[in-house]
């Protein structure tokens, strides 16, 4: 039987809050959470992914770093999705994700002839070499 000395004790809470309050950096178990990060804040990911789907559904297809192909591809699906389904409510959701609203106007125009007759799978994610400068894994995503 161990007497208390008045040494302080400290329960698990307690500890969690102090080193959170430092700014040190506590990851929980990170179980079924399927987000491709891309070493960047969320703010700045949101940005990226927001000006990547922009560029896509502009020029058709871009030259990107594999992860990022991956975790956009998501979002310019989405963003035809929306354009196929034609309302208002979807033109408004467009226009909230998207840079650009002329392009969000040719989207909606081009969107329901071009993929009439395709359920999903609007974008096509092709390996290519890697990046010279840091042998970053290299993809071309492209619209189908």
């Amino acid at each position: 039987m161990s007497s208390f000395t008045g040494a302080s004790v400290v329960s698990q809470d307690t500890a969690f809050y102090r080193l959170a309050s430092r700014g040190t950096d506590l990851s929980m178990m990170r179980h079924r959470k399927k987000i491709a990060r891309c070493g960047r804040p969320a703010d700045q990911r949101k940005a990226l992914m927001r000006a990547l789907t922009t560029e896509i559904i502009r020029h058709g297809r871009i030259k990107t770093t594999l992860v990022r192909a991956r975790a956009v591809r998501k979002h310019v699906d989405h963003m035809i999705q929306l354009g196929k389904d034609g309302s208002l409510h979807s033109r408004r959701q467009a226009m909230a994700w998207m840079y650009d609203k002329q392009l969000v106007h040719a989207l909606f125009e081009a969107a329901p002839e071009r993929y009439e007759d395709r359920n999903g799978g609007y974008t096509r994610v092709l390996r290519t070499m890697p990046r010279q400068g840091d042998n970053a894994k290299m993809a071309v995503i492209e619209l189908v």
